[in-house]
């Protein structure tokens, strides 16, 4: 824990996998007084009660975004992106003197130019992005490891106070996480190619497996390789998320859209062709990226990305 904590009150709006693991996160490291949370469906709220109670993650749950941001020091939005503005709007008026506003989306211009006009002169709006997750969603979701090692992005737009910007980002040193700071942007089109795309071409990959007329749904599930496989545990990522995403993030999507899909035309005539000298030098190139990211700790480079297996001569149950 840390010896003094950093804020007096911490108000999460949204409890799933990211909200969820900040509060354990935070809780366990002291990182404030009071953790304050809420949610949307009374179902959520009422759970993150029950681990409240259970686990002492949160100090209160309350039923409304403007009663959650009321007196708080930090408030972080842990909502989909196209919500961000209705609630900035909402909890606006409670927001007290020098608080810092945040939250945790995966586009940032949009939640800027959303959140923005509605956030007081005194308010200090640090967007960031934790390019952390699952494919799990939900108030039960959450870890407080969830964010060690892994890269958290701060917007803050022109002008925003730099000491507010560097005690959210000791927020998220605290919590295991290694910060880095663009321009809202930026983070965009680096966003698009990193994440957008993946998970729009997982999507489709999935989605075109389950619209198959010559294989049954079984035989998908069934013979699901290594590759497929994967491409099922992006897909199953949060629909209303990325929903959001796509919409408020279009045009660096649609651009890196552009550059994927000359790069699979240049690959389709490779196999038509017979060339495979280009297919080659393409996967070899490729393969340099993967052990880059193991090299730098994004990721470990055991075999089956780590998977456990049975034993040789262990029946399956």
């Amino acid at each position: 824990m840390t010896s003094e904590p950093m804020f007096r009150k911490v108000a999460l709006i949204g409890f799933g996998l990211i909200g969820g693991s900040i509060a354990r996160g935070a809780k366990s490291l002291g990182l404030a007084s009071e953790i304050v949370a809420t949610a949307r469906s009374p179902q959520t709220r009422e759970r993150v009660r029950e681990l409240g109670q259970e686990f002492g993650i949160v100090d209160q749950v309350v039923e409304t975004n403007a009663e959650a941001a009321e007196g708080a020091d930090l408030i972080i939005l842990c909502i989909p992106v196209g919500a961000c503005g209705d609630v900035a709007k909402e909890i606006a008026p409670h927001l007290k003197h020098g608080a810092i506003v945040s939250d945790v989306g995966s586009v940032k211009a949009a939640v800027v130019k959303a959140m923005a006009p509605y956030l007081p002169e005194d308010i200090h709006f640090v967007p960031a992005h934790p390019v952390a997750g699952t494919e799990n969603s939900g108030p039960d979701s959450g870890f407080a490891e969830l964010f060690i090692n892994r890269w958290c992005i701060l917007t803050p737009p022109e002008g925003t106070n730099a000491e507010a910007t560097e005690k959210l980002a000791a927020f998220w040193r605290t919590l295991g996480a290694n910060v880095e700071i663009m321009t809202p942007e930026h983070h965009d089109l680096v966003l698009a190619v990193t994440s957008h795309l993946p998970h729009l071409i997982a999507y489709t990959i999935v989605g075109t497996a389950e619209e198959l007329e010559g294989v049954t749904q079984s035989e998908v599930l069934k013979f699901s390789a290594g590759g497929f496989r994967d491409f099922t545990r992006i897909a199953a990522s949060d629909p209303t998320m990325w929903r959001d995403v796509f919409l408020t993030n279009k045009d660096a999507v649609l651009e890196m859209l552009g550059e994927f899909q000359e790069d699979l035309s240049k690959l389709t005539r490779a196999i038509r062709r017979g060339d495979g000298d280009a297919l080659f030098d393409h996967f070899t190139r490729t393969r340099a990226i993967r052990r880059g990211i193991v090299q730098i700790g994004q990721d470990e480079a055991a075999p089956d990305f780590g998977r456990r297996h049975k034993q040789l001569g262990t029946k399956a149950e």
